[in-house]
């Protein structure tokens, strides 16, 4: 599965964010300054995740982002899911019942396709893997000074 740029920009969003909290909104043009990013481009991934109710948004000139819940209740899954969408990367079409082995192997299909069966469960170790990580734990494994050179950084330096 390829997962779109957006979904790791939103996800070191949300680390600001947290590094942040004591100084929230953050306005966009700092965070998308902080990225170097482009601020309509940014904008898009953060409002998906207000949507998502995973940010907050505070309009006006002393507006910006931040954290809708403690970042220890905010998933990888969640951030993946809002900007991804929650559909499965693997579709089986039953390919196995086209052409010749499909003509002559029947009986076969009274089955679950073993493929299916493996990318699903594939899938499922992947969710359970981003469902038990938290941007909290993110922040916290991120390298020392990162949170407060961020936090100082982002918060009172023109970027």
């Amino acid at each position: 599965m390829k997962m779109g740029e957006g979904v790791e920009w939103s996800l070191h969003c949300c680390v600001t964010l947290a590094w942040a909290e004591e100084h929230w909104p953050v306005p966009i043009a700092r965070l998308a300054a902080w990225f170097d990013l482009p601020v309509e481009y940014l904008k898009k991934r953060l409002q998906t995740l207000v949507r998502a109710g995973i940010l907050t948004s505070t309009p006006g000139v002393r507006g910006g982002f931040g954290l809708a819940r403690p970042p220890e209740q905010i998933t990888l899954l969640d951030v993946v899911t809002a900007i991804e969408g929650g559909t499965a990367p693997f579709r089986c079409t039953e390919i196995r019942q086209r052409g010749h082995s499909g003509r002559t192997a029947t009986s076969d299909f009274t089955h679950r396709c073993g493929i299916a069966a493996a990318m699903r469960r594939a899938e499922l170790a992947w969710r359970r893997e981003l469902a038990a990580q938290t941007i909290a734990d993110l922040a916290a494994a991120a390298p020392a000074g990162s949170a407060e050179r961020t936090r100082r950084e982002i918060t009172t330096a023109d970027i």
